[in-house]
Order: C-alpha cells, then sequence, then structure tokens
C-alpha cells in the first residue's frame, strides 16, 4: 500500500475475498494476511482454496485463513456458502466481491441467467444479502464490489438482460460491471437510509494482467495490444490490488466511494478516487436494477 495511505490493525477482523485463488484476489488475500486479517478464500473448488491456504501460509505462517467452497455463478453454492459462514463465525467485518469472468462465449449459468451477468453480478448480489445480517451492526464493515473501467461502456438493457435477442460478450461483460457499480452505489444508499454500520464502496483496478485474460475474449484483446504497449498501458494484479484494498481496508476510503489507479484513463497507477460513469449515477436505473435481481436471486435484503 503506498505510503500516502494508512492501513489499521486488522488482527482480529474478518475478511472474505470471492475469487482468491487467483489475480486480483489472490494478490488480496496476501496483502490482508501478511497484516494480519483473518480471511476466508472463498474459491469455486475446495482444491483450489486449500491451495491457496498453503500457498499464503509459505509466505505468512501466522495467518490465520479459512478455505472454503463457492461458485457466485450458482445461486444454491452461495446460499450454501453463507449458511456456512453463518455456523463458523458471528460477525463479518468486510465482503470484497471480485470472483468474476469476462468476455465470454454465451452460456448458460445453473440457474439459467446469462454467465457473465451471474456470475459478476446477480452472485454478488445474492450473496450479500445473505452475508449483510453478520455486517450491518458491525462498525466500520464494508462492501467493496469490484467493477472496471468497462463500465463506462455499459448499460442495463432492460429489455434482454440475458442477451436471448442479441448476445455481443463484450457488451455483456460491460453490463456486469457497471451492474457492479450501479449495485455498490445503491447499497449505500439503502444502507444510510437503514442507518446501518456498514459502508459500501466500489474499486476497478484499471488495466490488470490478470487471469481473465485467458478467456477467448480477453485473450484476443490482448494479442492484439503489442508487447511494447501491453508494458505501457498494464499493470501486475499486485498493483491493480491496490484501489480495491483501499476501498476495503484504508482509513482513507469514504462510504460510497469508487476508487482505482490515478494514471492516464485510470488505467495504471497509485490509487485514488476515480471517475463513476454519467449511467452508473442514474438512481432510477439502480432501483430498477435492484428490484430486477432481488426477482432473480429471490435474496431480499433486511
Amino acid at each position: 500500500m503506498p505510503q500516502s495511505l494508512t492501513v489499521p490493525n486488522l488482527s482480529g477482523r474478518l475478511h472474505v475475498v470471492t475469487g482468491a485463488n487467483s489475480g486480483l484476489g489472490l494478490a488480496m488475500a496476501h496483502f490482508l494476511a501478511a497484516r494480519d486479517a483473518s480471511v476466508v478464500l472463498a474459491c469455486r473448488s475446495a482444491a483450489n482454496a486449500e491451495k491457496t491456504r498453503q500457498d499464503i501460509l509459505r509466505v505468512s505462517p501466522n495467518a490465520e485463513l479459512h478455505s472454503m467452497t463457492l461458485d457466485v455463478a450458482s445461486l444454491q453454492s452461495v446460499r450454501a456458502f453463507a449458511e456456512a459462514m453463518q455456523r463458523r463465525f458471528t460477525t463479518l467485518d468486510v465482503l470484497i466481491n471480485n470472483a468474476g469472468i469476462m468476455a465470454t462465449p454465451r452460456a448458460m449459468s445453473p440457474d439459467g441467467f446469462e454467465m457473465q451477468f451471474a456470475t459478476n453480478h446477480l452472485g454478488h448480489f445474492a450473496l450479500t444479502g445473505l452475508l449483510l445480517p453478520m455486517m450491518r451492526d458491525r462498525r466500520g464493515s464494508r462492501v467493496v464490489a469490484v467493477s472496471s473501467i468497462a463500465a463506462r461502456s455499459g448499460r442495463i438493457d432492460f429489455d434482454d438482460p440475458m442477451g436471448e435477442r442479441r448476445y455481443d460478450e463484450w457488451q455483456a461483460y460491460n453490463q456486469s460491471k457497471l451492474a457492479n457499480l450501479m449495485f455498490a452505489l445503491e447499497l449505500q444508499r439503502r444502507l444510510r437510509r437503514a442507518g446501518a454500520e456498514t459502508w459500501a464502496l466500489a474499486a476497478h483496478p484499471g488495466a490488470s494482467t490478470t487471469n481473465l485474460f485467458s478467456t477467448p475474449g480477453g485473450f484476443i484483446a490482448k494479442r492484439v495490444i503489442s508487447p511494447l504497449m501491453s508494458r505501457l498501458l498494464f499493470q501486475p494484479a499486485e498493483r491493480g490490488a491496490l484501489p480495491i484494498l483501499l476501498a476495503a481496508v484504508a482509513r482513507e476510503a469514504e462510504n460510497g466511494g469508487y476508487y482505482g489507479p490515478m494514471g492516464f484513463q485510470e488505467m495504471k497507477g497509485e490509487p485514488g478516487r476515480a471517475v463513476i460513469p454519467r449511467q452508473a449515477l442514474d438512481e432510477e436505473a439502480a432501483a430498477r436494477l435492484w428490484r430486477l435481481s432481488a426477482q432473480l436471486t429471490g435474496v431480499a435484503y433486511p
């Protein structure tokens, strides 16, 4: 974390990181573990979660790590994870909704939703609602939605959110990342009205080289960028994780804030305030997205 940002003692505070076994999630898990936080490594497979736990322990041998299974594309898995969390812990301090996929061919989730919308948005909407009772009375608790600079090009197609009539892998990705940001801003408004202790924030990693580029769409995008341009435009996952960590644990973060790299077009650089796209500020659309998400997931917020 840059010296301009301060991180309090994280000992005794519980953090959940979804997608903790690679990329941004792994970088964040390492950071938190090195600072004495208790970290739940929420990964799609038990094997990945346990391997990640062992890998982090080799670097931070005294870390308090919990490997747990979570597939955010499956509402059944989300519910099972939330139930396991409530049996195992009494409170939760920070939920980092990080797991995601990018620009994948059209596929359906186990619940019949378009896979990118299901994985990137609906699963985390449901997860947050189910875990919120563990957080809402916890002073200093935070929910962080990991968005993307792709949100700038996104729009919520309320007439065809699942891409049934027309599907474009990048438009679907942009929509899902805009949904992440709109969800965080709407959650913050609702928590504030309810007088809850929990903050809601969002962040994006800029242009970071993560495993998302192993998807067909990501692979093509990276192939068309020259190695020189890649070095100029992209930053490693460890740097891309910093704006998310700012939102999750830094004292400088503010309730409802949106954070990202401060360099050219917010693609790389030191973490700081990010520009919120105009369409993400549409409160009527955000409330409509909330109602749609609640209807699709069957999760009613307390």
